[in-house]
């Protein structure tokens, strides 16, 4: 089998469809929950498939520092090893290894850096970095690229763009033809709309099986994510998915679905979860706050996930002020399944031609509970 991406409606820009491929369907839009070194957080596997997440995402900067690349597939792999048999999408480890390590050097070749768990010397090239999720077994490997955060000057911001298209080309070629896995390149360009487009151009006439928008949700408003956004889509083949990396808030969600985005990926679910905030129907909810000691209603009565309906905001205000695992894993249950539900909710309001009615819903709905939380 190959991979192959089809979509089945549109309304506006935004689209549905699925992604085909060897060891599984991955249905559009999609939300990939964030599993960073072989798990997702507090989350058992079956739980994350039971909740209607088709694939996940692993992080080659932080797997490739333990267990290892080589090690990794001496154990038969990244699915095996977490025992996760569908589709896995990795990224390069560029954005960590801007972020996360000490004393890094950039250059033409790739990154040099020390490693944030040991202090160890790592040389990532783009050849590396496609080494290494070849070595984990991803099927959609991700190009090694600079992510610059904003606000940030425009020769930096070009600077960075122009690096990245080199490293997509020798990313490329290192992954070859693998049939049935796919290789995306990253859509770089800071907030600058001519670098964006430049980008998208040449990205393009890489023929490549799959595009994302990086450099995003990096400290600027929503605002200009979405502007991005917009420059960018018309400039991305339509036949091919849009990944928007690392985003983000449900809200989030539904703006750039609206805008033609087909994948997703973010941690704000499992980190909100570990932290204590809910996100439900009726908007986020803190469970930290005293006001839920002794309230006895669930998240959502009305929701399909045991997390959200059979436990009481008591209780788990109760086990959240107690720093009790099990808080952190209903709360990070909820929020993923709540996270499903709403791409499943616009994948049917696509099909039905009626997003923008679903999206005002939506929101209508955490509006009126926020209300109703705010007065005294």
């Amino acid at each position: 089998m190959h991979f192959v991406f089809h979509i089945d409606a549109t309304d506006g820009a935004a689209r549905t469809g699925a992604i085909t491929m060897p060891r599984g369907t991955i249905r559009t839009p999609a939300f990939m929950p964030v599993g960073t070194a072989a798990t997702v957080k507090a989350m058992y596997p079956g739980q994350v498939r039971d909740l209607g997440a088709d694939v996940v995402l692993g992080n080659t900067y932080h797997l490739m520092l333990r267990p290892g690349p080589e090690r990794m597939a001496r154990l038969g792999g990244l699915h095996h090893f977490m025992n996760w048999p569908h589709p896995i999408l990795t990224d390069s480890g560029g954005f960590q290894v801007m972020s996360l390590s000490a004393l890094r050097k950039l250059d033409e070749q790739g990154v040099t850096f020390r490693s944030h768990v040991d202090g160890s010397t790592h040389h990532m090239s783009p050849e590396r970095s496609i080494e290494i999720q070849g070595l984990l077994g991803s099927d959609i490997q991700m190009q090694l690229d600079e992510c610059v955060r904003l606000p940030a000057d425009h020769a930096t911001i070009e600077r960075a763009m122009h690096l990245s298209l080199r490293w997509a080309e020798r990313c490329r070629v290192a992954f070859g033809e693998q049939p049935g896995k796919a290789m995306f390149g990253i859509v770089q360009g800071g907030d600058v709309p001519a670098l964006r487009v430049e980008s998208a151009r040449a990205l393009t006439d890489l023929d490549l099986k799959g595009y994302a928008i990086g450099g995003l949700a990096v400290g600027e408003p929503q605002a200009v994510m979405l502007a991005m956004i917009e420059t960018v889509e018309p400039y991305l083949p339509a036949n091919k998915p849009r990944y928007l990396m690392g985003v983000g808030t449900p809200d989030d969600l539904l703006c750039s679905v609206a805008r033609g985005i087909d994948m997703f990926d973010c941690v704000m679910p499992t980190r909100a979860g570990r932290h204590g905030l809910a996100y439900t129907r009726h908007g986020r909810i803190n469970l930290r706050n005293a006001r839920h000691a002794e309230d006895t209603r669930p998240l959502d009565e009305a929701s399909a996930c045991p997390a959200a309906r059979d436990y009481s905001r008591a209780y788990l205000h109760h086990l959240v002020r107690s720093d009790e695992i099990l808080g952190m894993m209903l709360l990070t249950w909820n929020n993923l399944s709540y996270y499903q539900d709403l791409m499943a909710g616009m994948r049917r309001a696509i099909a039905e031609g009626r997003l923008a009615a679903f999206s005002e819903e939506t929101r209508a709905a955490w509006a009126r509970a926020e209300a109703e939380r705010a007065a005294p």
